[in-house]
């Protein structure tokens, strides 16, 4: 592949005689493709033989959900496509659950799936499936390659909607369509121009906050996503407005800033919560308000039930869908926070509002003071998970990538996880899943290798992705894995625990020694039991440059459940079930 190599790519408009495969892979040069996840298939090798010389990185994994998971933590850091391709059939509908993981983060993840050969679809031969519908709900675009002239033209339409409507997309192209050769033009990538939305709407937010007496910010994935968290700042600063990052976006704000207040959610802030509850104008920015991140949380039903909310997001589907509105402008988060900010300086000077400041620092310092008295004992051998979210949250490098999994230490890691700059925080958002941190670290790490990435995981989705330690070893990618070893599926151990009167059933864990599984891998494993060791062994983690897992040893503490709203005390109608004990479960 001498041509790639010496050529970089052919985005210079004009047709040229090649293969489907290279124009495949040449079109992932346009893109400016640099890296690809997946698991070697016979269906795509003919692409895949072109990657070295187009200079393309194949980062091969243990598992095809991780390598979307990997694809989908690359987009969230570099603000590039992260791609991800495997074995037509079960390698693709592997890709299921971390494509909708993708969906629901507005991560640009092109999943290229090949397909069965076009002769021979719906004979019900090898590894056959329909894998359009499967997809359907769980991407913005899907395309199928219906012949192979059409590949570079298909193919770019894909990584262009990918970016536009910031979400995860298919192509789908049958194997026997790599092969033959055909006249292609390869085109650049294609650019839309963004606004800040409506100018009347935007002069009616700007008047509606210029008359609030206590406006709050919800600063959400838009703001990261548009590079707007400058502009937020300023707008917050002439405003004195708290600022509240939206839920699993603690990076959405710089957190040392004297305006901001912290996440709302699960396991969020209560000074979020308590200054949130007052405003009579909320500005939604970048947020689509999801209904899982304004629950009642800590036993406050805070969100404001007579606020005016003004609704910014660039996807005017989401306006008002779960809030009712005063206002929605279907705009840029950064650039609509620098319009409303001009057009508020054009209404005359503000003054800081000192009571409404004084009102934030009150609560920031109530709530730190609560946070760091908060009980969570140790036991010998043992550490209480909140001591060890505070140990690491003071040992986190300021540059540091920090991913965390569905689970009950994971959330209340919410509380205590605190940045400076965006894009740092990753999460599976509202669709939940385990097994997504650790890949998704990987995936950072690849795409930003100079920062360090620390993935928390529970010892349950452990097991999910502990495979990828080798991956690690394998293609030299230092990402640190710290297990919280607790020996549960506590998230749903708490609802047994809280509705079920202690019948742990399928909830308890035993557990190998998670570092000297590591070490086996190839791998740094250490075992921490104390707090004290707690920093030093992230610190030295992260200085080590090596695949490390950290095997943090925690007590059973449980932190409040994720979903009291949807639970019900139990009912049992037939007397033969009542007889069975919490003892025999356990």
């Amino acid at each position: 592949m001498n041509r790639m190599a010496a050529a970089g790519n052919l985005a210079v408009g004009g047709k040229l005689r090649m293969t489907p495969s290279e124009a495949f892979v040449e079109t992932l040069l346009a893109q400016g493709v640099k890296d690809v996840f997946g698991i070697v298939g016979s269906a795509y090798m003919d692409a895949l033989d072109l990657f070295p010389g187009a200079r393309i990185r194949f980062v091969s994994v243990a598992h095809e959900q991780n390598a979307a998971h990997m694809a989908d933590g690359y987009a969230r850091a570099t603000g590039r496509h992260g791609v991800c391709i495997g074995q037509n059939g079960p390698g693709i509908t592997n890709f299921v659950t971390a494509i909708a993981a993708a969906y629901w983060a507005h991560s640009p993840v092109v999943a290229i799936t090949p397909e069965s050969g076009s002769l021979t679809m719906g004979l019900g031969g090898f590894q056959e499936t329909e894998q359009m519908p499967i997809f359907s709900k769980i991407t913005k675009y899907q395309v199928h390659v219906s012949s192979a002239p059409r590949m570079a033209e298909l193919t770019h339409r894909a990584f262009t909607i990918a970016m536009h409507e910031r979400g995860p997309v298919q192509v789908n192209i049958p194997r026997d369509y790599f092969y033959g050769e055909c006249d292609y033009e390869i085109l650049p990538p294609q650019k839309t121009e963004r606004s800040a939305g409506g100018p009347a709407s935007l002069d009616a937010a700007a008047k509606m906050l210029a008359r609030a007496q206590f406006p709050v910010i919800v600063s959400g994935g838009g703001v990261i996503f548009s590079g707007g968290v400058k502009e937020c700042t300023a707008l917050a600063e002439y405003l004195s407005a708290p600022v509240v990052n939206s839920y699993l976006h603690n990076d959405s704000f710089p957190a040392s800033h004297h305006l901001a207040c912290g996440p709302l959610g699960y396991q969020g802030s209560k000074a979020a919560m308590r200054l949130i509850s007052r405003a009579d104008v909320v500005l939604a920015l970048g947020s689509r308000l999801g209904p899982f991140g304004t629950l009642p949380q800590h036993g406050m039903d805070y969100w404001p039930k007579s606020a005016k909310i003004i609704q910014i997001d660039a996807d005017q589907r989401t306006l008002g869908l779960v809030k009712k509105i005063s206002i929605g402008i279907c705009g840029d988060a950064k650039l609509a926070a620098a319009g409303l900010l001009e057009r508020l300086k054009a209404m005359g000077k503000r003054e800081p509002h000192q009571g409404r400041l004084a009102e934030i620092r009150k609560e920031k310092q109530a709530w730190t003071k609560e946070l760091a008295e908060w009980p969570s004992p140790n036991a010998k051998g043992r550490i209480g998970p909140r001591q060890a979210l505070a140990a690491l949250a003071r040992a986190l490098p300021k540059n540091a990538m920090v991913s965390t999994d569905i689970g009950n230490v994971c959330s209340v890691a919410n509380s205590y996880l605190n940045f400076e700059a965006a894009p740092s925080f990753l999460a599976a958002m509202s669709w939940g899943n385990c097994g997504y941190s650790y890949p998704a670290a990987i995936g950072a790490k690849v795409g930003r290798p100079e920062r360090p990435a620390i993935a928390y995981v529970g010892d349950g989705a452990w097991g999910m992705s502990m495979a990828e330690v080798m991956t690690c070893v394998r293609e030299d990618i230092p990402v640190v894995a710290v297990v919280f070893n607790n020996g549960q599926w506590g998230a749903e151990k708490k609802n047994q625990v809280d509705y079920f009167e202690n019948r742990f059933l399928g909830t308890n864990l035993r557990n190998p020694n998670f570092a000297e599984v590591a070490k086996v891998m190839g791998a740094k494993g250490v075992t921490v039991d104390h707090v004290d060791e707690l920093g030093d062994a992230l610190r030295d983690a992260v200085r080590s440059a090596k695949p490390t897992v950290i095997n943090l040893m925690l007590t059973q503490e449980l932190g409040e459940p994720f979903r009291r709203d949807a639970f019900r005390p139990p009912r049992r109608l037939l007397p033969k079930y009542r007889k069975y004990s919490a003892k025999q479960y356990r």
